[in-house]
């Protein structure tokens, strides 16, 4: 029997945040879809939220700071097993330091060592794009 098709695409976004040349990123926890592999910290939009309400709006859940939302980067859309993805990295700006609210781990990470971590799929183009430097994250 082949595997159900998803009902509907969610929605998500993905914050870019480069400090002293290196990214922040956070591990997803246990009990989540995509357990244990890092990501660039966001959520998914609520019904009708704007890309950068929710942004800001996850930002401070998850790790207790504030987002200056920038530019999009760009977006793609991911077929997973169970569902579809369409997610919006955002350049932003961090204001505050960084705290884990949900106890994921929290790592600033050079653009040259991206790769050795392990990312959820969606994310490989944005890992190429920040190793190659054909995505300029930092100034307005």
């Amino acid at each position: 029997m082949p595997d159900p098709v998803p009902s509907r695409t969610i929605v998500v976004t993905a914050a870019v945040i480069e400090r002293d040349g290196a990214f922040l990123v956070t591990r997803r926890p246990d009990g989540v879809h995509l357990a244990g592999l890092w990501e660039f910290p966001g959520g998914k939009c609520e019904p009708g939220e704007s890309h950068r309400s929710c942004l800001q709006r996850e930002i401070h859940e998850e790790l207790h700071a504030d987002v200056h939302v920038r530019d999009e980067i760009f977006s793609v859309t991911h077929a997973y097993p169970d569902r579809v993805v369409e997610l919006h990295f955002l350049r932003c700006e961090l204001v505050g330091e960084p705290r884990a609210a949900l106890g994921q781990e929290i790592r600033w990470v050079a653009r040259e060592d991206l790769s050795a971590l392990e990312f959820p799929p969606a994310d490989a183009e944005l890992i190429a794009r920040l190793r190659s430097g054909r995505a300029a994250i930092t100034g307005d």
